[in-house]
């Protein structure tokens, strides 16, 4: 941030009200790179030499209240924390000291983050790697075997008559086909509890003894 443009009228103004002379209230101290002035002017409530002054600041008129900026050094000078207010240059060398350590911090960040994490998953190079075929064996011997004639075995099966087939497919579902399991309870039924049934309800009343 640069300093602000000051007229040569402005600048006559504030010299103006810079002098302490003995007749003024209010003094002008300095002014910060936005435009706001601070002044200081002795406190009415009390007097004696270890008097202390009071100190404000004031802002342009069309500024919000909202937008109202004080910087640090005026903020030390407005508590009595600095007894000398931060002049112009002061405050321009405060200005690029921010700014180096934004962009120091920037990069700072930025080395940060190229860093690997182990928060973070697997990259995209790991999970696209070719995986080996999955190969056993048994298929490397049919590999390294000749092919055989298909055309041959089709004919062979052709050759055999239907009835036949038809035979040896009723045998294997014989074979296939198992008798019944008895029922493992049947020989344990036959109890006197099996066929009891309860009575019907006889409303006559009972005799009484």
């Amino acid at each position: 941030m640069s300093a602000p443009k000051i007229s040569r009228f402005h600048n006559a103004w504030y010299k103006w009200k810079a002098l302490r002379l003995p007749w003024r209230k209010q003094f002008l101290v300095g002014l910060d790179l936005s435009g706001n002035t601070y002044w200081e002017f002795r406190d009415l409530r009390g007097t004696g030499p270890g008097q202390r002054w009071r100190r404000i600041v004031k802002y342009p008129k069309d500024t919000h209240y909202g937008d109202v900026q004080v910087p640090p050094m005026w903020h030390q000078w407005l508590r009595h924390q600095r007894p000398i207010p931060p002049s112009i240059a002061e405050q321009q060398a405060e200005v690029a000291r921010q700014e180096r350590l934004k962009y120091l911090a920037a990069q700072a960040d930025a080395r940060w983050a190229a860093k690997p994490s182990l928060v973070d998953g697997p990259s995209k190079a790991t999970l696209e790697q070719p995986k080996p075929p999955l190969t056993s064996p048994s298929m490397e011997r049919n590999t390294n075997q000749p092919p055989t004639d298909t055309s041959q075995s089709a004919n062979d099966s052709a050759a055999v008559p239907r009835e036949k087939v038809w035979e040896k497919m009723q045998q294997q579902q014989q074979q296939q086909s198992s008798p019944p399991k008895s029922d493992p309870w049947k020989q344990q039924r036959g109890g006197p509890s099996e066929e009891w049934q309860p009575k019907a309800w006889d409303p006559s009343a009972s005799s009484k003894r």
